[in-house]
């Protein structure tokens, strides 16, 4: 399994070339097909990949949580995959893929992994209406491979949210202070999940936004800002004052947007925040290289509220 996982140090020269490595795995089969459904996973957020465990059960969790294993003396939350997605399988999950978002380790049980590959976010696309209702919002982006296998990436953020209920703390957005003053900021984000909590935290702000799904829909929306601004004879900043930018995003990552904001001097002045669940100090290391101001991690209204009230006051 190790061999999968070799080339960390390669994968950390991504940033800034619109590329990305998932890490493909199955589950169940596709009845039209009869292949197994193949799902995807960002390297980045992959610590190890290994057989399943002794998995110990513990009470009081949802049905798709298998337990806790013990990894290097700390306790790990696993998720069954087949039994979260409702697929139908007659395979026992023999693989654990074992994750960090947000700083947070969790295990997902899966049925087998299959390769690394290496993709250009464009190739990368907004799944169809009719997946996305099918999986029921789970499916956040889709590529075909040459094969004519459809690799689907799942929203880790749904599921970890749904299992864990991470982001239901209402004591946590009671506390923000709202800002006295008017603001607006532009933000993206493809999970609708980290959508719902970036707006419940703006709101609880007082701070008006404009948002989009992917980079590239992001970084055409601010270009016709930017125009609107040239066209009335005034700075970008008085129609926006920051932007707000996830790293994995369909079409353009946050790291190409970012380039792509500070290359053009009609957004100078305009701090780009990266919001993301890549909490690992190499990926804050990567969004700097690129020119971003600062980086806080996702799901963590308080430092987010501490960020944007400076970055917008001062």
């Amino acid at each position: 399994m190790s061999d999968l996982l070799k080339r960390v140090d390669a994968r950390t020269k991504l940033a800034g070339t619109n590329k990305l490595e998932i890490l493909l795995f199955t589950l169940g089969l596709d009845q039209s097909s009869g292949r197994k459904e193949t799902f995807g996973i960002n390297v980045f957020k992959v610590r190890e990949v290994m057989r399943v465990p002794e998995i110990t059960r513990a009470p009081d969790m949802p049905h798709t949580v298998e337990g806790m294993v013990s990894l290097r003396g700390a306790l790990v939350p696993v998720v069954d995959l087949t039994k979260y997605t409702g697929i139908s399988s007659e395979t026992k999950p023999e693989i654990m893929i074992v994750t960090e978002y947000n700083s947070r380790t969790q295990g997902f049980l899966v049925e087998s992994v299959d390769t690394i590959l290496r993709l250009d976010w464009s190739e990368i696309k907004v799944p169809p209406e009719m997946l996305t209702a099918q999986m029921g919002g789970l499916i956040t982006a889709v590529t075909q491979l040459p094969d004519g296998r459809l690799v689907m990436l799942m929203d880790v953020e749904k599921i970890l949210s749904e299992t864990s209920h991470f982001d239901e703390h209402e004591v946590v957005f009671s506390h923000l202070v709202p800002l006295e003053t008017e603001h607006t900021i532009f933000f993206t984000d493809d999970s609708p999940v980290a959508r719902k909590q970036i707006e419940r935290t703006l709101e609880a702000l007082n701070i008006r936004y404009r948002s989009a799904t992917t980079g590239k829909q992001a970084w055409e929306e601010l270009l016709l800002i930017a125009a609107r601004a040239e066209q009335a004879k005034l700075p970008v900043k008085n129609f926006i004052q920051l932007v707000l930018t996830d790293v994995e995003m369909p079409e353009m990552d946050g790291y190409i947007l970012t380039k792509n904001i500070k290359s053009d001097s009609r957004f100078a002045g305009i701090p780009v925040i990266m919001h993301s669940s890549l909490s690992g100090a190499s990926n804050q290391e990567l969004g700097k290289s690129v020119g971003v101001d600062e980086y806080v991690s996702k799901f963590e209204p308080s430092k987010l509220s501490e960020i944007l009230t400076r970055r917008l006051t001062t």
